[in-house]
């Protein structure tokens, strides 16, 4: 990476620790709230997410998370970490990206935890980043959102919801899931 670009993701991510210091941060009580709205509106919006929840070890929701992008990017939101019914854990999402992009969003995402290796992984580290291992798939308005429960085999899996509004543009991004300890 170039200095510039080094620059730009710290710009970037310092713009996401901004909306943490402007307010955008929620109680508990709200992010509790979010989640289930969140939840029920993913189990009856895209078919397989409830079966798909009852197999895996674990299930994160990050409801309502806002991006912004004018060259530089910044995405921020905030969820927990669902055993079952139960909710176990707080985290924050937070990514930075850098490239040609303009426009603004708003979108929930929940990841599967497969397994219990992956879910023990993930409990266990702050700052817990995807990797290769996880398959990314999108609602796109058909029946199917690219998950079949017979078919799984991945320790991960992401899935992106509810947008509303869109970035137009490619860019680079990293991304970042920490516990929020209130």
């Amino acid at each position: 990476m170039t200095n510039w670009t080094r620059r730009g993701f710290i710009a970037a991510t310092g713009a996401t620790a901004a909306c943490s210091a402007a307010g955008i941060t929620k109680p508990i009580a709200q992010i509790d709230r979010d989640i289930d709205v969140a939840r029920a509106d993913m189990f009856r919006n895209i078919p397989g997410t409830q079966q798909l929840a009852e197999k895996a070890a674990g299930v994160l929701i990050i409801p309502g998370i806002t991006e912004v992008g004018f060259f530089l990017g910044g995405s921020y939101g905030e969820g927990g970490l669902m055993i079952g019914d139960a909710k176990v854990g707080y985290f924050s999402f937070s990514a930075a990206s850098i490239g040609p992009q303009i426009g603004a969003q708003r979108f929930s995402h929940a990841l599967f935890f497969m397994t219990q290796e992956t879910l023990a992984g993930f409990r266990s580290t702050d700052g817990w980043q995807l990797g290769v291992d996880t398959e990314f798939v999108y609602q796109d308005g058909s029946a199917s959102f690219g998950v079949s429960t017979n078919t799984i085999n991945l320790p991960v899996y992401a899935l992106v919801y509810g947008q509303e509004g869109a970035i137009i543009g490619a860019t680079l991004q990293g991304a970042k899931y920490s516990r929020i300890n209130r």
